[in-house]
């Protein structure tokens, strides 16, 4: 039976740990569930892992946490493997569970905070990869109309930290639960982006297995992201902007360091943590919100900051950041 709360701490719902409340909180765990909540609940918010939003506020509203769970292999051939999460698994534990059945593709996505149900939405990635690569398909409600849809790989409209449910259909469907199609045998490493590689030799490993994989993109991520239990954030905060080489050019008059990857001839992309860190904000602290000391990219919560006094700190960031190299960078989080 499922509960109504009323005035209901967010604190533990969040990983930016903020206090909020919301006028009444639901916790779903199964389709027919959500489908009974959507039917008789006018304005709500959807809730997931918490983990890439900023609560700036009381939300007003009934909160529905989305809490299926469940992993299935679905399909199988002698080389792949279709197995599929729902919504409420926590996307690190569902990484290990694959890795756990050697099953290969999500190795570099380990530790990414979260739950599976809004990884298409955000499309996450890491070292290279993203779930575009592996994802087969997904399964949705639609909040208006309660009927259920199957969205392909293509229908998603995946670009990077995009999709679909960012842009045309923004909070006109719930993802239920999420399909992907992963290696038994074969696995294909991609170990040449941040510092995989340097990790796997420092630990003399010349032919990694996923999981050793794994553990170095656990170990970088360690090293670099505070936990969300110990300390609130939500990992990187902006997202790497993404720029016209004429501007990248131009910025590389007067910072002749300045790194880039290369996206088409016309554009480059630009590692916002770089922009941060030479705009002189990491490790910086303005009250309880800050600029982590090992990652500029991350904005912490040291106990009891406001989601205002975390946004206030972002704006800060974008705006020097513009004056300094003419790039703007943009959230990934969603500010509420």
């Amino acid at each position: 039976m499922m509960e109504i709360q009323t005035n209901f701490s967010l604190k533990n719902y969040n990983t930016f740990g903020i206090s909020a409340t919301a006028k009444s909180f639901i916790s779903v765990t199964s389709e027919d569930e959500l489908k009974t909540v959507l039917q008789q609940q006018q304005d709500i918010f959807i809730l997931g892992g918490g983990s890439n939003m900023l609560l700036t506020r009381d939300i007003e509203k009934t909160v529905v946490h989305v809490n299926l769970k469940g992993i299935a292999v679905t399909k199988e051939t002698e080389d792949y493997v279709w197995v599929t999460a729902q919504a409420g698994e926590n996307w690190h534990e569902f990484v290990l569970w694959c890795l756990e059945r050697n099953f290969g593709g999500l190795e570099n996505l380990s530790l990414i905070p979260g739950n599976v149900g809004t990884t298409p939405i955000q499309n996450i990635g890491a070292y290279g990869v993203e779930i575009k690569d592996t994802m087969v398909s997904c399964e949705a409600i639609a909040i208006k109309t309660q009927e259920k849809r199957v969205f392909t790989n293509a229908e998603c409209a995946f670009e990077y930290r995009e999709s679909i449910f960012k842009k045309e259909l923004k909070n006109q469907y719930i993802i239920t639960a999420v399909t992907f199609q992963l290696t038994k045998k074969k696995h294909q490493l991609k170990t040449s982006y941040g510092a995989i590689e340097a990790e796997l030799q420092q630990k003399n490993i010349s032919n990694p297995t996923i999981q050793e994989v794994s553990r170095a993109v656990i170990a970088i991520r360690q090293s670099k992201l505070p936990d969300p239990k110990e300390l609130g954030n939500s990992g990187s905060f902006f997202k790497n902007p993404i720029i016209p080489r004429t501007t990248y050019e131009k910025a590389l008059q007067n910072f002749p360091e300045m790194p880039h990857y290369k996206v088409s001839e016309e554009l480059v992309k630009v590692p916002a943590g770089w922009l941060i860190e030479q705009a002189g904000f990491k490790g910086k602290r303005f009250g309880d919100a800050g600029i982590h000391k090992n990652q500029a990219l991350v904005l912490v919560n040291y106990g009891n900051a406001t989601g205002a006094e975390i946004e206030a700190v972002s704006k800060d960031i974008q705006k020097t950041v513009l004056e300094k190299f003419g790039v703007a960078i943009e959230a990934e989080v969603n500010i509420i």
